[in-house]
């Protein structure tokens, strides 16, 4: 056994490397996150609620044009891999083109939800702050989308740190416009739960703007963006790309419409289980998305070293991503347990609230290791191209499995809101599972010559 592990510590090596930026740049989303939502909070249950209805909805765009973006890392990986840089530019420029178009179009949808929102079973007096906040924080998903399609570019080449800087400061300026514009200080006015959502957008602005001159003045990246000329857009390419990127973002849309209908059906129970609902998803999100650098580290290593016909170490790479993580998110399981009774004030002062949130961390903590399983090997997966049958794993697990369980234990086993997160959980271990054997299967075909 200490020989199989000495034999995995230079991945888990490589692997840190790569993955520390990344999981501090997602650590600082997830504090302006956190941030957010204090401060949402402390305005009141009902503008804590609405916040989180609006977040439901937006969530869902949100991810399918962040995932869609994704399409690009395997490719760029797997052609610098094989030091076939000028293929990398030329997957790059036309990968922008396509994720702009993309993200206007998501947009759009987006606000013609709007006129619904009132008919999805929510409480009359949260509709009003959910509208607030959602029109602003839709519009700043376009400049997002486009950071990144910069930041995986950058990540396609193995590069994860300057992403971090721009993260980190965006996040510092974030925390300090919501204080200005949430409660109107140094002379701005008043905005409430829409000054949150307007500074997130301010952010997610200058976000792009400072990577995409930095793209175009630092050495590491002047090697692939000096040789960008028109045209800009490459029809093949796109062909090439699409259905990946669709894949991805099909993946990580069937798994965040999952958790939005999880939360519209805890809306069902009153605004007091939706604000405990999202209580436990931002402290799940926190481990989560912080873990994701874990993941990025994976599909970098893995696509890299199949570029290479490593494919030996294109497994080790991958499974020494799903070590580290199952270890980070295992002990945040036990965290969010010891730590129950406490957690939830972050986010509400509402005793009810806080007592309903304490029960349900208990069975979110329990999937913290299956989350890491699929994390981790959905990326390795991501990195091989490998995206169209993990997609359908992922519909059965969620829409087949999770979403029924949930409903049938909430209402005809009268679990209530525990119910719905139970069927959670057994959907993402049969998910779990399931990208690991696909991942071991395809890594093991290619190691014996059978691709």
């Amino acid at each position: 056994m200490f020989t199989a592990i000495r034999d995995y510590i230079p991945f888990y090596k490589r692997n840190i490397r790569l993955a520390v930026p990344v999981m501090i740049t997602q650590a600082g989303q997830v504090f302006v996150q956190m941030v957010d939502n204090v401060m949402i909070g402390h305005l009141g249950t009902e503008q804590f609620a609405g916040a989180s209805f609006a977040n439901s909805i937006f969530l869902i765009g949100m991810i399918f044009c962040t995932c869609f973006t994704q399409g690009l890392t395997p490719f760029v990986g797997q052609c610098y891999g094989k030091g076939e840089h000028h293929k990398v530019t030329e997957y790059f420029k036309s990968s922008f083109i396509l994720d702009i178009f993309v993200s206007i179009a998501v947009v759009a949808l987006l606000l013609a939800v709007i006129p619904f929102m009132g008919h999805m079973g929510q409480d009359s007096d949260i509709l009003v702050y959910a509208k607030e906040y959602y029109v602003t924080i839709t519009l700043s998903l376009i400049p997002f989308a486009m950071f990144f399609a910069i930041r995986n570019f950058s990540e396609g080449i193995g590069i994860t740190k300057y992403a971090m800087y721009i993260t980190v400061a965006a996040n510092l300026l974030n925390v300090f416009l919501n204080w200005v514009f949430i409660y109107g200080k140094i002379g701005a006015p008043e905005m409430g739960v829409k000054g949150a959502a307007f500074s997130t957008l301010i952010c997610r602005i200058l976000m792009f703007v400072a990577f995409a001159i930095l793209i175009f003045i630092i050495k590491d990246y002047k090697r692939f963006t000096s040789g960008i000329r028109a045209p800009f857009l490459n029809l093949g390419l796109i062909r090439e790309m699409f259905p990946t990127s669709l894949s991805i973002a099909l993946q990580g849309l069937a798994e965040m419409v999952a958790f939005s209908l999880s939360g519209i059906m805890m809306g069902w129970f009153g605004k007091i289980a939706l604000a405990a609902h999202q209580c436990t998803t931002l402290m799940s999100t926190c481990s989560f998305m912080i873990a994701q650098g874990i993941g990025a580290a994976a599909t970098i290593r893995v696509s890299h070293q199949f570029g290479e016909k490593r494919y030996e170490d294109t497994q080790k790479a991958g499974f020494a991503a799903m070590h580290m993580a199952v270890v980070f998110m295992g002990i945040c399981g036990i965290l969010y347990v010891i730590f129950r009774k406490s957690l939830p004030y972050i986010f509400s002062t509402d005793p009810q609230v806080v007592e309903l949130a304490s029960q349900l961390i208990i069975i979110m903590a329990t999937y913290q290791v299956f989350d890491a399983m699929q994390l981790t090997n959905g990326a390795s997966l991501r990195a091989l191209k490998d995206v169209k049958l993990p997609l359908l794993y992922l519909c059965i697990s969620y829409y087949v499995i999770s979403l029924p369980l949930g409903y049938f234990c909430a209402k005809y086993l009268n679990f209530g809101p525990a119910g719905i997160w139970f069927g959670l959980v057994i959907g993402l271990m049969c998910v779990a599972f399931l990208f690991f054997f696909r991942f071991k299967k395809k890594t093991d075909g290619y190691i014996k010559g059978k691709f």
